[in-house]
């Protein structure tokens, strides 16, 4: 595919989540015309939309004028637990909602992204690179991977960018599994059992939207075709524990509440892969963008100062 000759704004769906939101912002940061699509949580700037609705979305797509030159797809169920409990639901959100959007891309001659996650990978042979063999343990991280072909299948130029856990600005906690981490350390009354023994790589939204840009950049401007899968990852490992750990110091909190569990849990909801480490190559020697990223701690930190909480 050429570079995008169509002048219409990008769309990002998933606009009013965490990491739509941050996408959404840099991109108006940046100057790029965008318009945001959520589920919930509509306002004067953002368009509810009803992804499971293939008609709607094809009707809102197909309305714009000019097309859209670009659909970065950030909407998606993220919850391994709230997955395994609705599994229709999550196979039309995160299968068919995205090969309905990436057909319509191809249709409309739009440069397509999807936001797809670590879960792919079973956590046993780490760091993955992005022609690593996927075996995703649980049914989010298997239609995840069934949301990456369908992407590809519709769309063999789509642009699928794999992240690990999220966190960043949040409207409230439990936008982020990491987030929310905030509300268990400082709830002391409450005993809680803490995971101590999954390895996992938090990662602030705000660089993972500068990513998508760069490479949303690097597409339009017809140097680079920005196709196929990619990785981004802060390099910092920790665990749940540990992620508590660093919110005691910031908040001057205890977390003698917090139970260190060193193994899982023999009959879980959703088994969870226990080390899905990223590798970066692609994006950094292919395309050249930035995989720098924030210090975990440091943004918090900041981030926290003085905040209610």
């Amino acid at each position: 595919m050429p570079a995008v000759a169509n002048n219409g704004p990008t769309i990002i769906t998933g606009a009013s989540g965490l990491l739509g939101r941050a996408v959404l912002a840099a991109f108006q940061a940046a100057g790029h015309e965008v318009k945001g699509t959520c589920f919930s949580r509509p306002s004067d700037t953002l368009i509810q939309l009803d992804l499971t609705d293939e008609p709607a979305t094809t009707t809102f797509l197909t309305s714009l004028t000019p097309p859209p030159r670009a659909i970065i797809h950030c909407a998606a169920e993220r919850r391994p637990d709230v997955a395994a409990a609705d599994p229709d639901l999550v196979r039309r959100l995160n299968v068919r909602a995205v090969a309905a959007l990436a057909a319509l891309a191809r249709r409309l001659g739009a440069w397509f992204l999807y936001v797809s996650t670590d879960y792919v990978f079973d956590g046993r042979n780490p760091p993955y690179d992005v022609d690593a063999v996927t075996r995703p343990l649980n049914l989010y991280g298997e239609t995840k991977r069934a949301g990456e072909l369908a992407a590809l299948q519709e769309l063999p130029q789509s642009a699928v960018l794999r992240v690990p856990i999220l966190y960043g600005p949040a409207e409230k906690h439990e936008e982020s599994a990491v987030n929310v981490l905030i509300s268990v350390v400082l709830n002391s009354s409450a005993k809680v059992k803490m995971d101590d023994y999954q390895k996992r790589f938090p990662t602030n939204v705000q660089d993972v939207a500068r990513v998508i840009k760069d490479m949303y950049e690097l597409e339009v401007s017809g140097k680079t075709e920005v196709s196929g899968i990619f990785h981004y990852t802060a390099e910092q490992q920790m665990t749940k524990f540990q992620m508590c750990e660093v919110f005691a110091r910031v908040l001057g909190a205890s977390i003698d509440h917090l139970e260190r569990v060193g193994e899982p849990p023999k009959d879980p909801v959703a088994t969870r892969p226990d080390d899905c480490h990223l590798s970066t190559r692609r994006l950094r020697d292919e395309l050249g963008v930035d995989v720098s990223h924030r210090d975990f701690e440091a943004w918090w930190r900041a981030e926290l100062g003085g905040a209610r909480l």
